[in-house]
């Protein structure tokens, strides 16, 4: 098994991640330290430290929780806001499987399997995303048009993406949006390139799985759920 695969099954960090650990130099294999990637062990016989801990598989967990606003995806940062691990405590290390601004709320999963974050997480598997958002106005059908052929957010064109109206309140609506990326705060910025910057945003679903538990709450997936998310 490659180190890299371990210590995401170990429930260190994503995949990706652990390979920054292992060129920072922080994961020791057997006493030595290790900088190389693709180094194989044998998780059976190999002895695996990282930050002074022996490091061993476990149960796989996940979970699905929904983020108030207010709360960060990151595990700390400088404005010690809270984070979303306050409201999921466990024993067992866990991490969010992409992020979500502090201030959209809605379906995040956490886990402690790497392989899986990385599958959902990575743009190549087009893994659709759904949002529900409340923007500034109506958007009318060239601004729709231009929003789903993609548009040109920091010199990057986005992917094909779908839009819909849902709701007009007023002089605003709710739409529902369907992106297959994770750029930092995409669908914000594609809204106010159409002129119809968001009000709220929330996600609700990840691919065919819906968000259906109440703000602040969460559970955990079910075999056939984790099974669906592995597949797609």
């Amino acid at each position: 098994m490659r180190l890299q695969k371990f210590l995401s099954k170990a429930g260190v960090a994503s995949r990706r991640k652990s390979e920054e650990l292992i060129q920072k130099g922080l994961i020791k294999v057997n006493g030595q330290t290790i900088l190389q990637l693709g180094l194989n062990i044998n998780p059976d016989s190999d002895i695996i430290f990282y930050s002074g801990k022996r490091l061993s598989l476990q149960k796989n967990i996940y979970i699905m929780l929904n983020k108030p606003v207010g709360f960060i995806t990151t595990m700390k940062e400088q404005f010690n806001r809270p984070s979303i691990l306050e409201l999921v405590k466990l024993n067992e290390k866990i991490f969010p499987v992409g992020r979500l601004d502090c201030n959209t709320s809605g379906l995040l999963l956490l886990t402690n399997d790497g392989d899986l974050a990385y599958k959902l997480t990575h743009p190549k598997h087009d893994i659709f995303k759904t949002y529900h958002a409340k923007i500034k106005g109506v958007p009318d059908q060239n601004q729709l048009k231009n929003f789903r052929h993609g548009l040109v957010i920091e010199n990057k064109k986005t992917k094909t993406a779908h839009i819909k109206i849902l709701k007009v309140s007023g002089k605003n609506c709710t739409v529902e949006i369907k992106i297959s990326e994770g750029r930092n705060r995409q669908i914000r910025k594609m809204c106010e390139k159409i002129n119809h910057p968001v009000i709220n945003l929330k996600r609700v679903a990840i691919g065919d799985l819906k968000l259906d538990v109440g703000a602040s709450k969460y559970r955990f997936l079910t075999e056939d759920e984790v099974c669906y998310l592995k597949s797609i």
